[in-house]
């Protein structure tokens, strides 16, 4: 099948549940395409990009923040205008588009589809706003495929939020397919308007052989080590972890906290550690690759993923970093939050709170430091837990049926439609 993925940022290191999927669809003998409307950090690339060759077969789409670089990039377009003018025209059409037409977004995004693939089987769409954008495109005839919209978080709760529970009517009512991937999400969508009969939980997943486990034990120099994963924003909830490792650290516990990842929040972060007088015991580490990832992992003993609705109402799916970490045999402590209920049973693979309650995550955490002979059973219900529910490799095989599924149920209906077309 030729596959056409629709996606914020490519390559990016905070995205690898889309990685897995197109590289396993690639293993499976898929021609992948991928349309992106930015690079994330090029800096830091995961090595699979290199390995498959992805970035030849990745295109980007968005408009440039720029005016001088838009300029620049109308003229370096205007050969694509005798591709089809009509349909660009189109999609400078102000009484239809609106603000994409007037902002020229839309006719950036066609000038550029013109001159690439534009027939697909499928059309894979990560998040809902770039499902919104796959409808246009399919409405002017721009690109081609039965269309795939795969939800996360912030596109059922930030985005709803902002712009109305009507926002994805016209997907709902045109696209092929959505999926959430989650129950918790597949339920927000039932009650914003999408049938149930176009609604499929598919899981993101990962790929277990890379992420091996490990029976934790308490350190031979006493001092656990908790980690936390994650983008520095509201979200994550990294300021309740902070305060909640602080309250221990206060109490006397040997304790090391390290927090990977960064956003705009780092700079909040690390005054609240200075504050807290904690920084030798509380360090921020920015980004890193998957490796280094793996490898801070292993050496950890506790993963925290305190999540919270944000003020502006976004929330997470299920964060891959707790999957990846539960694989490993870590025991985590988060909270009763968005899908992440339906990773992690409570007291059996790790413990669930409330959100921003800094006093039940101290309860939780002090608990699971001071009894590390429940560390290997928990680790090791996570563990079968995830290779029965979120191993890549099975979920790619299910991908792969969803696909074909949509694609033999919209032939049989081509058929019975043709066939009473001729009585």
């Amino acid at each position: 099948m030729k596959i056409a993925f629709f996606v914020n940022q490519f390559p990016t290191l905070s995205e690898t549940f889309i990685l897995n999927q197109i590289t396993g669809l690639i293993d499976r003998g898929h021609e992948v395409y991928i349309y992106a409307d930015r690079p994330g950090d090029m800096s830091k690339i995961h090595p699979e990009v290199e390995k498959y060759n992805l970035l030849a077969n990745t295109y980007y789409i968005g408009k440039p923040d720029s005016r001088i670089l838009r300029l620049i990039k109308i003229f370096k377009l205007l050969p694509n205008f005798r591709r089809d003018p009509i349909l660009l025209l189109h999609s400078i059409n102000l009484l239809k588009y609106k603000k994409l037409a007037a902002s020229l977004t839309l006719f950036y995004t066609v000038a550029q589809l013109l001159n690439k693939p534009r027939v697909y089987d499928i059309i894979h769409c990560h998040f809902g706003t770039n499902g919104l954008k796959a409808i246009l495109l399919k409405e002017l005839n721009v690109i081609q495929g039965k269309l795939i919209t795969a939800f996360h978080g912030y596109d059922v709760s930030q985005y709803v939020k902002k712009y109305g529970t009507n926002v994805y009517a016209n997907l709902f009512a045109t696209g092929e397919l959505c999926c959430p991937i989650s129950k918790h999400m597949k339920f927000q969508l039932a009650e914003l308007g999408c049938d149930e009969n176009h609604l499929v939980i598919h899981r993101m997943g990962i790929d277990c052989h890379k992420f091996l486990f490990t029976l934790r034990q308490q350190p031979q120099d006493g001092i656990i080590r908790i980690i936390t994963i994650a983008r520095l924003v509201e979200k994550k909830g990294v300021e309740y972890g902070i305060r909640a490792v602080a309250n221990l650290i206060k109490s006397g516990m040997k304790l090391e906290y390290n927090i990977v990842g960064d956003g705009f929040l780092r700079e909040n972060l690390q005054q609240l550690i200075q504050e807290l007088d904690l920084i030798d015991s509380i360090k921020l580490l920015g980004w890193k690759q998957q490796q280094e990832v793996v490898k801070i992992l292993d050496n950890s003993h506790i993963l925290l993923a305190p999540s919270v609705t944000s003020q502006q109402g976004d929330q997470e799916g299920i964060p891959i970093v707790l999957i990846e970490a539960i694989a490993m045999g870590l025991p985590v402590v988060s909270t009763y939050h968005s899908g992440i209920p339906e990773l992690i049973e409570n007291g059996k693979s790790g413990f669930l709170v409330p959100e921003r309650d800094v006093n039940a995550l101290t309860e939780k955490l002090h608990y699971l430091v001071e009894h590390p002979e429940i560390w290997a059973s928990m680790g090791l219900a996570g563990r079968v837990f995830v290779e029965e529910n979120y191993d890549i490799n099975k979920l790619n095989d299910k991908l792969v049926e969803i696909y074909k599924n949509l694609s033999h149920t919209n032939t049989e209906q081509k058929t019975a439609l043709t066939a009473s077309a001729s009585i």
